[in-house]
């Protein structure tokens, strides 16, 4: 039996974050008339309340600082930390192709990066690692002004809570401190509306889009792909309340996400407990429940891009809990994380995924995950110097993020752990700590450890220093992240396969709805955009070249 449509296209999109908007930016190019559906009111998914950093080995502008690079460096520094599981076809077409997906935008798109200079890998000292840095591109400042009406329809936290409120017109470096901007400059760069980060990168490929005349519509929800004789045709979708029937005559592309907002997925696939998604509360898993209904092959289920968060007390985004991310306070100088016990667990400074990944320790003999939630405890000089959560002291407690006692001992008591543990506890860390060292985990002694560090201070002390000076506060940290990574699998082109292995004509997955390429691993800072976008790149060409029966 056909489907009766009511629109055709010839590559319909489903998602308009990173790796969606290069699709249908990279589709279009190649020949096809494509349509791109958004479930939310407004565009950029989670690409538009992150970095926007992308991690891309090899990349063009790494020779321009001196920075060599090469494939053979890149799969090492991969499968170096794979612990066997990674998909290493996978791994080589990103790393293959990541590059010339860059130098396309640059050439088919607005999208314009730099390199985010100094930011080292995640695991520097691995085989193939870049201490110095490199590999994480950083998306130019981007004035909304060229979007017109557009403007307001891109998403992103600041604006969704205070649409009046311009966002903060700085790159990621500048917004850490790595940079120098002047009061001049942000005001110049307020009044043309310029705009970094995440922002930055969807609001240079929906220009792109629209400069292309791709429709572009929010506020859809696809809830049913539609197979004809074995055939990817269309999709049926809901809009204003009503089915919407897409015929998509080369293939539909899902850029959907992931299922951290989803609990009974959460509880059915992840390896241990995701209390704090970071992301946007559309990620539902629409698109991989949709895969899953075909008998699409799963991969890398257990996985997310794990990151302490923090709950913002009566804080909301779009009708949910609102967490942001735990990233410089952990490795700010006066700072350490304890757990229930009231012991350190693991080097504080380390990148967000590998500290994330100890909030699922699990304690046989008390029956419990004993790092979740944890604690970051801080002294009275940290809190003077240091925001919290974006807080200064005065709206830290105001907001009643934080706990406090006039010394450890009543600390203990606020936050309910060990008084006797945690007095050891930091009683040792200090003493280590004013020399500059960290024997149980060392913190310090890697060349990331420091980046997100006090940047008036050198070597391990950027990182490194006494909790000491009473009274002493506290912050809860939860086992977040900022996406699951697991979904269909796919091959090198973003092909969606079928249990039996076979792939399923007309089905490509993209970006964090698919089985991540990397497995395990997070490279760098934007080893998440890095693949999804390269991987959007791919399935856009493959689905737009696509003959139905033929080139299966």
């Amino acid at each position: 039996m056909t489907t009766s449509f009511d629109v055709q296209t010839d590559v319909l999109v489903l998602g308009s974050g990173g790796s969606g908007l290069t699709a249908a930016l990279r589709a279009h190019e190649s020949g096809a008339e494509v349509l791109v559906l958004e479930k939310a009111h407004r565009i950029g998914g989670t690409t538009a309340i992150s970095g926007g950093i992308l991690w891309v080995p090899n990349n063009p502008h790494m020779a321009a600082l001196g920075v060599p690079d090469s494939r053979e460096e890149a799969l090492a520094y991969l499968e170096s930390l794979s612990l066997g599981v990674m998909d290493m076809s996978l791994a080589a077409a990103f790393v293959d192709n990541a590059p010339d997906m860059i130098r396309w935008l640059e050439t088919h798109s607005p999208a314009r990066f730099t390199v985010a200079e100094g930011y080292p890998d995640y695991h520097p000292e691995n085989p193939g690692g870049k201490p110095e840095g490199g590999r994480s591109l950083d998306p130019a400042l981007f004035s909304f002004h060229r979007l017109g009406e557009w403007a307001a329809r891109i998403g992103g936290r600041q604006t969704d809570l205070h649409p009046q409120a311009p966002v903060v017109p700085v790159s990621l470096l500048e917004s850490m401190g790595r940079k120098a901007v002047t009061a001049d400059i942000l005001a110049e760069r307020r009044e043309q509306d310029i705009r970094g980060t995440g922002h930055a990168l969807v609001g240079a490929l929906l220009l792109g889009c629209l400069d292309r005349n791709i429709p572009v519509h929010t506020g859809v929800r696809a809830r049913e792909l539609i197979q004809e004789e074995g055939q990817i045709t269309g999709v049926i979708a809901e809009r204003d309340g009503k089915p919407w029937r897409i015929a998509a005559r080369r293939g539909v592309i899902l850029a959907t996400g992931g299922f951290e907002w989803n609990p009974e997925l959460v509880r059915s696939f992840l390896r241990g407990p995701l209390d704090g998604p970071a992301s946007v509360p559309e990620n539902e898993g629409d698109g991989l429940m949709m895969a899953m209904s075909l008998g699409a092959a799963l991969g890398n289920m257990s996985e997310a891009w794990w990151m302490p968060t923090i709950r913002i007390p009566d804080d909301t985004f779009q009708g949910k809990a609102m967490y942001r991310l735990c990233l410089m306070e952990r490795t700010l100088p006066g700072s350490l994380i304890v757990n229930r016990k009231g012991r350190r667990f693991a080097n504080e400074a380390a990148n967000y995924n590998d500290i994330g990944r100890a909030f699922h320790t699990f304690d046989p003999n008390g029956f419990a995950f004993e790092n979740n939630p944890a604690w970051l405890i801080f002294d009275d000089r940290f809190l003077r110097e240091y925001p919290v959560a974006g807080f200064g002291p005065a709206a830290a407690k105001a907001r009643g993020l934080i706990r406090s006692g006039v010394d450890l001992i009543e600390l203990a008591a606020a936050i309910e752990v060990p008084a006797d543990q945690l007095v050891r506890t930091v009683e040792r860390f200090n003493s280590y700590a004013v020399s500059g060292q960290d024997p149980d985990f060392h913190r310090g002694v890697s060349a990331y450890d420091g980046f997100n560090g006090d940047r008036t201070r050198t070597g391990a002390a950027a990182t490194l220093g006494p909790c000491s000076q009473a009274p002493f506060h506290a912050v809860q940290l939860v086992a977040g992240a900022l996406g699951t990574k697991g979904g269909p699998r796919t091959d090198v082109n973003g092909r969606v396969m079928h249990v039996s292995g076979r792939v399923i004509p007309g089905l490509y997955a993209v970006g964090n709805v698919m089985a991540g390429s990397t497995g395990m691993v997070y490279g760098g800072a934007g080893g998440t955009l890095g693949p999804a976008l390269t991987f959007g790149w791919l399935a856009g060409k493959d689905a737009a070249l696509r003959i139905p029966g033929r080139n299966d």
